[in-house]
């Protein structure tokens, strides 16, 4: 991180593990969630497979009881997956610090009268934030999981989801972010070329190629991306926050440990503060 910066405004991709027990207060698991995401002031959450809801009303309630100084909130989407496999895209936030202004799923393209067919298995997630505590105070969060078999189609068709998301909320500031299953055997360098968000200057790749997002010793790829649009989101970025969390380092855990937890490290960035907010955190 930049010592220049506080942390302000921390965005973090968790992909959970499929039985982590997030319900259960006692389960370490869940408790190695609760102690990242209090690290956040807005965080993505993946793979949420509960049908009942219940699991991520108890996490934020419980990190709520953790972290006194801060208010938790969360929206979330609807269930979704072509079959019977279906999870959900869940943000979770400090509302003390930011607003959820608006969210909006991303509607399947079948049946419009188009030529364009659905391309995602689910589609992306996506909310409106108002920050007043960062230079950028209004940016859009895309969030999305792709399919391993058709990441390179999902992830250049987020290209036109962008520009469906300008059309609509007329902002220019937007991140993408997610497990995109964007590297090692899931893509090729020929496939690359096809991809518009890959090549379209206005989008910057804040998690490189060469860095790696997965627990496991045996793999060293980078899935988990965020990728931000806009001139000025660009330039409210900290300078080399964006990374891979290693919370089996950070937390002293076993690979086993970790697993237990998720297979994916988290990706975060940081968001220049105010110059306000500044002053007023060091006085």
């Amino acid at each position: 991180m930049d010592s220049r910066w506080p942390e302000v405004s921390l965005l973090v991709i968790i992909s959970l593990k499929r039985d982590t027990r997030l319900q259960d207060e006692d389960c370490w698991a869940a408790a190695c969630c609760r102690t990242i995401l209090s690290r956040c002031d807005l965080c993505l959450i993946q793979e949420v497979r509960d049908s009942k809801g219940e699991a991520i009303k108890a996490l934020v309630k419980d990190l709520n009881r953790f972290d006194k100084s801060n208010s938790y909130s969360y929206v979330e989407s609807e269930r979704l997956g072509r079959k019977s496999y279906k999870e959900q895209y869940v943000y979770i936030y400090r509302n003390n610090m930011l607003k959820v202004k608006e969210h909006f799923q991303h509607p399947k393209l079948e049946g419009e009268g188009t030529n364009e067919t659905d391309v995602f298995s689910r589609e992306p997630f996506v909310i409106h934030v108002h920050s007043p505590t960062t230079l950028v105070k209004d940016f859009v969060l895309i969030g999305q999981h792709t399919c391993p078999k058709t990441a390179m189609k999902e992830i250049d068709e987020l290209y036109s989801v962008v520009k469906r998301i300008h059309q609509k909320w007329k902002i220019d500031n937007v991140i993408i972010l997610g497990d995109l299953n964007a590297g090692c055997s899931y893509v090729t360098i020929k496939g690359w070329k096809a991809v518009r968000l890959r090549n379209d200057p206005k989008f910057h790749w804040l998690i490189g190629d060469d860095q790696d997002t997965t627990v496991r010793e045996t793999t060293q790829c980078a899935y988990d991306r965020i990728i931000v649009h806009g001139r000025e989101i660009m330039s409210g970025v900290v300078p080399g926050s964006a990374q891979a969390f290693n919370f089996k380092e950070n937390f002293h855990l076993t690979e086993q440990e970790a697993l237990e937890v998720s297979d994916h490290f988290p990706v975060e960035v940081d968001l220049k503060p105010t110059h306000r907010y500044l002053l007023r955190n060091e006085l």
